[in-house]
């Protein structure tokens, strides 16, 4: 009999992808979306394709970085609080004036922050260092040669590549964009993504609850990790376990999705209307995966522009990591990323482990780095291995992950841990 069995659990083995065949089959079926010109500000959050390269110097002129006065250095030498010296201003500058006259010998200039300095100009004495007056300024500090000046291209010269290809536009990038002239921008646009759950058993956050019912939160939280990974993310909320409800539904939002994500109904329960309906389409495959949570799963296409699919397993924590395994690369894959993978780092285990023999376990944890930024740091599991337990994944920042043949893990051994913030 102990043959037997073992033998039930190779075949039952066998029919498993593994996570990284599964992950490889999405990746081969998923492409970057066809890029688009945007306006700078629609293109936040989108990486670039191709470099940037300014077309002029930025500061564009030589200009001031302070409110004082343009001197020469010779006329100012010998300023002191004891004696100080008093030059004429013969012109008053103001940012986004033009200097009317070049420095003289015993001239100075009154400037504001950003003005462009005159013809002659050597260093910007603060406002501090003098007392501010006008036709004349008595001077008590000399500056040193350039002091307070900034020069034309200090930050940037003409023709420097200032962005390259695949970066991301953050805010920072949107404001250089902006300061070398450049209006709009070539990127990939961030894919759309349509959430929704599927149960009859599901109501919404704020309505009250009856027997048997539990309330929406994957579509809550994969519409939030669907933003977080750069994505446009649409949340339809729950369908009930009514295959046409369901087919409608998702044909409804096909219009604007660059990909679907389901959850729930893909086992091999009475009422698993996903797997019932969407296997009958014949686009999307259905199968486990050696992984734990979450080893049903689901993907392929549907509709008349193969829109990729999701279907991923109803318990909150398979979700989640269903998501972070495979849908999230997928969605960096959309936008031309590189690196479609969390980083992972090594780090020793606080505690004991045990794992099921064949699968990789994906274990929710919180990670502290190195305390000098050397060497390992240190990782805690939160929580049980219950499938549905939230409020451990909140806790989490990591989840430590056990290859399929590792079955126990010793008390401050090293494991694998993929970061997820």
């Amino acid at each position: 009999m102990p043959g037997l069995v073992e033998a039930v659990r190779e075949r039952g083995d066998a029919r498993m992808k593994s996570v990284e065949d599964h992950l490889s089959g999405i990746l081969e079926r998923i492409a970057p979306l066809a890029p688009l010109e945007l306006q700078l500000l629609d293109a936040h959050g989108s990486l670039l394709v191709d470099e940037v390269a300014a077309t002029g110097d930025l500061p564009p002129f030589d200009n001031s970085s302070m409110d004082g006065y343009a001197v020469r250095l010779a006329d100012v030498a010998d300023a002191g609080e004891q004696y100080p010296v008093v030059l004429e201003v013969v012109d008053d500058i103001a940012a986004g004036d033009t200097p009317k006259v070049a420095l003289g010998s015993g001239t100075c200039a009154r400037i504001m922050t950003g003005a462009p300095v005159p013809e002659g100009t050597e260093a910007i004495v603060p406002v501090e260092w003098t007392d501010a007056g006008l036709p004349t300024v008595r001077i008590t500090k000399a500056p040193s040669s350039g002091q307070f000046i900034r020069r034309r291209g200090d930050d940037v010269s003409a023709g420097q590549t200032v962005l390259d290809a695949g970066t991301t536009i953050g805010s920072a990038q949107v404001g250089l964009l902006a300061a070398i002239g450049r209006e709009r921008i070539r990127v990939r646009p961030r894919p759309r993504v349509v959430i929704l759950s599927t149960g009859s058993e599901l109501i919404q956050p704020g309505r009250p609850i009856g027997p048997g019912q539990i309330r929406d939160s994957n579509s809550y939280m994969l519409t939030a990790a669907a933003r977080e990974a750069g994505a446009i993310a649409y949340r339809v909320g729950n369908v009930p376990d009514d295959p046409k409800v369901l087919i409608d539904t998702i044909e409804d939002q096909l219009i604007r999705a660059d990909l679907v994500v389901t959850t729930g109904g893909v086992s091999a329960g009475a009422y698993d209307v996903v797997k019932e309906v969407l296997s009958e389409l014949g686009t999307v495959e259905f199968g486990k995966v050696a992984m734990q949570p979450g080893m049903p799963q689901g993907f392929g296409v549907i509709g008349p522009d193969e829109t990729p699919i999701f279907t991923l397993p109803g318990n909150p924590v398979s979700a989640f990591v269903s998501f972070e395994v495979f849908v999230r690369p997928a969605l960096l894959r959309m936008q031309g990323a590189e690196v479609t993978e969390r980083p992972t780092v090594r780090a020793t285990c606080s505690t004991a482990l045990t794992s099921p023999d064949g699968k990789r376990q994906f274990l929710r944890a919180r990670y502290t780095p190195p305390a000098d930024g050397v060497g390992e740091g240190t990782v805690d599991p939160v929580g049980g291995i219950g499938s549905h337990l939230l409020g451990s994944l909140a806790r989490a920042n990591a989840l430590i992950s056990l290859p399929a043949e590792v079955t126990a893990v010793a008390e401050g051994a090293e494991v694998s841990v993929m970061l997820l913030g």
